[in-house]
Order: structure tokens, then C-alpha cells, then sequence
């Protein structure tokens, strides 16, 4: 290797790029180049160095003992202390309410879980047949019945054997029964991959149209797989040593990283972060969706995974990220469960007034259609939801309001009804003006 010259790298450091990445497969290669032009060409090891180094772009995998994670613990602890502080004062706010109303928030946070997941992976799932699929495993009634399709039945079952069942070891078996349940017929789309089983073949992460593809990421051989996750599922269900939720954090990037089936692989990595997030709070109730707000932010998400995956080691970048989402999605939930509390107050205020089935269903419409931003309800928007005559939904919104369970909003042409709620929340929510 030492035919490299001064003159020869100067001129074809081009060239040497492409030859350094075939020659060295670590950061061990490297150095033992280095001091073979140390001993034989001193002019030259100052250029060497510089281009050996910057030519050979290495995936985290590929350093020696890559999983020994290090992070700057002084920048995370701070982080950590908050989040951890407003992840216990809701999961306490939960916790004292009624069976109905927990189910109704862990109903809410796994359908977002699973439509917002298969969303970050381009794959757009019916929202009533998710709720419906949930709703009928959990046994959670006052639910209507849809004929649900097999991907939303994997993807529900995936998710729920996470949360559910979170306290059982995370195993290979397991595993291969997630990715079973994902592509049951054994193809994705119109490609057939390897099903219940670890990929045969090399993997790579790209993006771009065909003829200009921009490599984001390359996984670890195949060969690798089998003793990388015997590792990694070895350190997830021993270690007891990290904070829950820095280990979630964790085993989201570690198994993403080995990447070990040929499709998949992202939304098991989050059933998997999932998993670990129950098991901080060691409980079966959901109140928050990470999967939401992973999509909200997926263009961070990405890059930030990236920019790990061919890093150094040092994920603190990863952690800070990670706990700002975790948080933002707490934040998230906070105002939902805010409307949740009030709903379950307002039934319980106006439980001795009967109401007919229309009002019922429209009341609880306003209320589990918060965050759609629905706007305003006129005589003209509750005839069109309930299916009615405008002059039946005038004299159901009028009685409502003769009850005292609605009030007008303002007289005239454009009259809008909204909900008396307990907390003086603007039930339906209204970001517009009129």
C-alpha cells in the first residue's frame, strides 16, 4: 500500500476514495495503514490520514463493539428529569379515573399507534376499521362492528400483543410471529420476501427515483443477523440497569439498525419502543401515541436516525431527540385527555336527562372528534351527520340547548350550537372565525 506516494494521492484522491472504501472494513485497517506510511513514507501520512479518514464513511455497525452506546449523560439527565416528571403526572391523572375512560384513551392511543405507524411506511389504513379491530380484541363495547381487513388485523395484533403483553420476554419466536402477522400471504406488495424468518439477502435504505437512488443506509450482512439479535434480545430482556426510557430509545435505534427482516422492519421497531414504554409505566393503559408524533416530525426522525447510523457511537443527539418527541407527544396528550376528563363530567352531570339516539350519537361525535378541528355545528351540519331533516335537527338542537347541555353561540342567519362543558372547553373545537 505503500506505492501510494505524495504526487499519486494528490492526483488521484479521487481514486482513492472508491480503493479505501474496498480496502478497509474498520477503524483498525485504517490505523494499521497508517502506520505502515508512517514507517515508509513520512511525507505522505498527512495527506493519507486525511483522506483514509474522510473517505471511508462507516455505518455504526461496522465499528468494533458498536452496541457500547455512549452519550453525554449531563445533556440527557436534564432532559430525562422533565419528561419523566410530566409522564407520571399524567399516567397518576389516568389512573384515578373510571374503567370507561381509560379504555377510551388507550382505544384513541393505539388507533392513532397503528394508523399513524403504517404511516410513517406510505401505507394508509381505514381509521373505523382500526378502532373497530382494537375495540373488539380489547372487548371495549359501544363500539360499532366493520368487516375488518388482514392488514389492519396484523398491524392491531402487533401492537397489542406489545402493550398488552409487556411484561413477557421479546424472543425470536415472538418476533418472527409480528412479522408473520404483518404479510401473512408472504409477499410485500407484489415482491415476495422471507417471511417469519431473518432476510437472506443484503439491505439497504434508499430514496430517489430510479438512476439517481441516494443511499441512506446499508445493514449488516446476513450472516451478522443471527448473533446480532441474540444480543440485542439478550440486553432487552436483562438489562436492568438503563432508564426505561433511554432503553426505549435504545432498542428502537439498535434494532432498526440491524434491520433484520427483508420488510417491516420500522413499524416492528416501534411496536418494540411500544413495548419497552409500557413496561416503564407498568400498566396496559395507553394515554399518549409516540407513533403520532414520530409522523408529525418523520423528516427529523429520519435525518436524526441517519446521522446515528453513521455516527461515532455517541447517540446523545438520538437520546435528546427522542425524549423531545416523547415529550411533545405527552403535551399531545395532555389536551386530549383534558377533553376525555370532560366528556365522562358532562354525562355525568346531565345522566338523570334522557336524550334521544341522534343527540347521544352527536354529543359523543363532538367529543371523539375533538382534535378534527370540526368547526362549527349549525342545523345544516347535525342534518347531514345524523342523516335528518333540517327541521328534525332544529328541534333536536333546541331542545339540547332547553336543557341546558347547549348553548347558542350567536343569533341570527348562522346560529352555532356548542357543547355546556364542565371545563369551558369550545366543544366542537373552532380555529376559524365566522
Amino acid at each position: 500500500m505503500n506505492e501510494y506516494n505524495n504526487r499519486k494521492i494528490i492526483i488521484y484522491g479521487k481514486s482513492l476514495t472508491k480503493k479505501a472504501k474496498r480496502l478497509f472494513d474498520n477503524e483498525k485497517s485504517i490505523n494499521q495503514w497508517i502506520k505502515v506510511m508512517i514507517i515508509n513514507d513520512k511525507f505522505a501520512v498527512k495527506s493519507i490520514i486525511l483522506v483514509a479518514k474522510n473517505a471511508v464513511k462507516m455505518y455504526i455497525h461496522e465499528r468494533d463493539n458498536w452496541t457500547s452506546f455512549i452519550w453525554d449523560s449531563e445533556k440527557v439527565v436534564t432532559q430525562l428529569g422533565r419528561v419523566r416528571h410530566l409522564q407520571g403526572k399524567l399516567l397518576g391523572q389516568i389512573q384515578t379515573l373510571g374503567f370507561d375512560v381509560t379504555d377510551a384513551a388507550t382505544l384513541s392511543s393505539l388507533t392513532h399507534d397503528v394508523i399513524e405507524t403504517s404511516m410513517i411506511e406510505g401505507k394508509f389504513l381505514d381509521v373505523e376499521e382500526v378502532r373497530s379491530s382494537i375495540a373488539n380484541k380489547m372487548g371495549i363495547g359501544n363500539e360499532s362492528f366493520v368487516n375488518v381487513s388482514r392488514d389492519v388485523e396484523g398491524i392491531v395484533e402487533i401492537l397489542l400483543d406489545a402493550t398488552q403483553h409487556f411484561a413477557q420476554p421479546l424472543t425470536h419466536e415472538r418476533l418472527f410471529g409480528w412479522h408473520n402477522a404483518l404479510f401473512p400471504t408472504g409477499y410485500s406488495s407484489y415482491t415476495k420476501i422471507d417471511v417469519a424468518r431473518y432476510r437472506s439477502t443484503g439491505m439497504k435504505v434508499v430514496s430517489g427515483t430510479f438512476g439517481r437512488e441516494k443511499i441512506h443506509f446499508e445493514a449488516p450482512s446476513p450472516d451478522r443477523i443471527e448473533e446480532e439479535m441474540e444480543k440485542f434480545l439478550d440486553w432487552f430482556n436483562e438489562d436492568n440497569t438503563t432508564d426505561f426510557l433511554i432503553k426505549a430509545a435504545i432498542a428502537h435505534l439498535w434494532f432498526i439498525t440491524i434491520h433484520p427482516f427483508d420488510d417491516g422492519n420500522g413499524r416492528i421497531g416501534r411496536a418494540i419502543m411500544d413495548m419497552q414504554l409500557a413496561r416503564s409505566e407498568q400498566t396496559k393503559i395507553r394515554f399518549y401515541s409516540m407513533s403520532k408524533q414520530i409522523y408529525e416530525d418523520r423528516k427529523s426522525y429520519n435525518k436524526i436516525i441517519e446521522q446515528t447510523q453513521k455516527g461515532n457511537g455517541d447517540i446523545t443527539e438520538w437520546l435528546l431527540w427522542f425524549l423531545n418527541c416523547f415529550e411533545n407527544a405527552l403535551s399531545s396528550s395532555r389536551q386530549y385527555l383534558s377533553v376525555l376528563l370532560d366528556k365522562a363530567l358532562y354525562w355525568k352531570t346531565f345522566q338523570m336527562i334522557h336524550v334521544n339516539d341522534r343527540q347521544r350519537i352527536i354529543i359523543n361525535y363532538l367529543y371523539d372528534n375533538y382534535e378534527n378541528n370540526i368547526g362549527f355545528l349549525r342545523t345544516s351540519t347535525y342534518s347531514k351527520m345524523i342523516k335528518c331533516s333540517t327541521d328534525t335537527a332544529l328541534r333536536d338542537l333546541q331542545d339540547l340547548v332547553k336543557k341546558g347541555m347547549m348553548k347558542v353561540e350567536d343569533r341570527g342567519k348562522k346560529t352555532n350550537y356548542i357543547l355546556c362543558s364542565p371545563n369551558n372547553i369550545r366543544i366542537p373545537k373552532c380555529d376559524i372565525i365566522s
